[in-house]
């Protein structure tokens, strides 16, 4: 009786969506000159891709930066194709200027949109897939539903901002430092003209950095709630409820955008898309933390969604 309670046990525990690593290719790929990337195929004939766009920042494919490795994007591309999905992850093209140490001064948030384009249509060339689908975490998921439009078969928001970034940071300012309201509201619509100023405090240096306006203008130029409605393929938005930095009231605006999105909201995931039993404390670090497991629910959503 025993014996058989243990083969129950390892059946079961086989069955659903994996997280553990099984065989699968790996392959580097240089799809330009500016973008670099990981292809993980699964032993399968022409299986479902999924193209994983980073979030903001000098973001590499493993969805790391500067001193933080969570293995986000890592993860998530490992765990997909381990349920049968080729995945591709790619290199932001500032983190390759980093490194090199020729960085452009005048990229704009159009460029991370052509570069996402440019990785769809090298996969499509191949018609080695089924369907191509887009997921975009954080800013990656502007991006993406931006490269989608017409290119993808599907697309998926990970703690996507459903207002524009003018208005997630005025709206962040307004919390956290109200006395600057104002500045930043003054400030924000310069930038929204496609000007550029010095007049603003100190204390908003970090936000404001004359050399990063211009990206700031191109970038709020874009609401991602009017672009969603663009898209005529099908949709997935998620977000978790310990976010600390994507709420999850965005996830519902992109929601209210495009009525027949699918919604998942997943209880205690943060934005790196891992669950977190305590408070902020345990959330912040765990940014730092790649031992951690993605959670399940993440895994099993979008890949019933995928397949």
């Amino acid at each position: 009786m025993k014996n058989i309670i243990w083969l129950l046990f390892l059946i079961f525990s086989y069955l659903g969506f994996s997280q553990e690593t099984i065989t699968y290719k790996t392959e580097e790929i240089a799809v330009n000159k500016l973008i670099d990337g990981t292809l993980l195929s699964p032993n399968s004939s022409k299986p479902n891709l999924a193209i994983l766009i980073a979030g903001s920042g000098p973001t590499d494919r493993d969805g790391n930066q500067n001193f933080l490795m969570s293995n986000s994007l890592k993860k998530l591309a490992t765990n997909l194709t381990n349920n049968g999905i080729a995945t591709f992850r790619y290199d932001k093209r500032i983190v390759k200027q980093i490194r090199k140490g020729n960085v452009d001064k005048n990229i704009s948030f159009d460029d991370f949109v052509t570069d996402a384009i440019s990785v769809i249509d090298h996969f499509k060339k191949t018609k080695l897939y089924n369907k191509i689908y887009v997921i975009g975490h954080s800013q990656g998921s502007l991006i993406g539903l931006l490269a989608a439009k017409g290119k993808a078969d599907g697309f998926v928001s990970l703690a996507g901002a459903g207002q524009s970034i003018d208005a997630v940071i005025y709206e962040q300012v307004e919390k956290t430092a109200p006395m600057f309201s104002e500045d930043t509201k003054r400030v924000l619509s310069i930038l929204k003209e496609g000007k550029t100023t010095t007049d603003f405090p100190v204390a908003l240096s970090s936000l404001f950095n004359k050399e990063v306006q211009p990206f700031m203008s191109s970038w709020m130029k874009y609401n991602p709630q009017e672009e969603i409605k663009k898209l005529k393929v099908p949709v997935l938005i998620i977000n978790g409820t310990k976010d600390l930095q994507v709420s999850t009231a965005e996830a519902e605006l992109l929601k209210d955008s495009i009525p027949n999105a699918s919604l998942v909201i997943i209880d205690k995931m943060n934005h790196i898309l891992v669950p977190i039993e305590g408070g902020d404390l345990e959330n912040s670090k765990s940014y730092n933390e790649a031992y951690r497991k993605l959670s399940p629910v993440l895994i099993k959503a979008i890949t019933s969604f995928i397949n």
